[in-house]
């Protein structure tokens, strides 16, 4: 199981940054809570405005508390890579957050050496926040295994895989709301073979490995963060105990 004990530099990381990533987080997601009452504008114009202001807040003060840091955020911070690479996402689920659902994210990462060592994940609209900066306890996996899917496009990998596992399936928005579920403990596996980029499961895979959960390319693999080409194919995060069936499945499925 890849764990985040286990990623090099995961001892050298100050109480600072982890409080940073979970602070600016909160702060990006109160913004977009405020922004979504207040605002007169509805669906993808309200979506494209909340993504323009939770980015050009947290680029400012990322600038100010880490200036010597490089910063990759979906929303137009192309930082080539490096040994220390913040990675946001200012608003994970454009989509949910524009039809006034609960299942968007905050996305903020610190890659180190390649490794997610920092992260936060705000789920604002249900008022949580998860971060390394203190990990929620691991709970069990429920009898029959729950794997979340996407709600408008769940890819066949993870449907053969519930099959495979006998797992049923629940339906959820953006990528952060999903993994964040297996880090709740509201469902056992989240697998995606889609193709994502590096924002849009960083700082949720921060957690989940920080959570003790397993977190890995789908052929079991590390995941790595911070490289030229910000594409990531896939993913796994789930409950460690389903693991090794998980990527079984994966692998028989093709």
């Amino acid at each position: 199981m890849v764990a985040a004990a286990d990623l090099p530099g995961h001892a050298h990381n100050s109480e600072a940054e982890h409080r940073a990533a979970h602070d600016l987080a909160r702060a990006a997601g109160d913004l977009l809570m405020d922004l979504r009452t207040r605002s007169p504008l509805a669906g993808r114009r309200l979506s494209d405005e909340g993504d323009r202001l939770s980015h050009e807040f947290l680029m400012v003060e990322l600038a100010i508390r880490f200036p010597h840091d490089e910063v990759r955020s979906e929303e137009g911070a192309e930082a080539p890579g490096g040994e220390r690479l913040w990675i946001v996402d200012p608003l994970d689920g454009s989509r949910e957050f524009g039809e006034v659902r609960d299942d968007w994210a905050v996305h903020v990462a610190l890659a180190i050496g390649g490794h997610p060592i920092v992260g936060a994940v705000a789920l604002p609209a249900l008022q949580v926040v998860l971060g390394t900066a203190a990990p929620p306890a691991l709970s069990a996996p429920a009898p029959v295994p729950r794997l979340v899917v996407s709600r408008s496009r769940p890819p066949a990998v993870a449907e053969q895989v519930a099959d495979r596992l006998g797992a049923t399936t629940i339906a959820m928005g953006s990528a952060g709301a999903k993994i964040a579920a297996v880090i709740r403990g509201q469902a056992d596996i989240y697998v995606h073979a889609g193709g994502q980029y590096e924002w849009d499961s960083a700082a949720p895979v921060a957690v989940a490995l920080a959570t003790g959960l397993h977190a890995s390319r789908i052929d079991g693999s590390p995941l790595r963060y911070g490289l030229p080409d910000p594409w990531l194919p896939d993913l796994l995060v789930c409950h460690p105990v389903l693991a090794d069936a998980a990527l079984a499945a994966l692998s028989e499925s093709g």
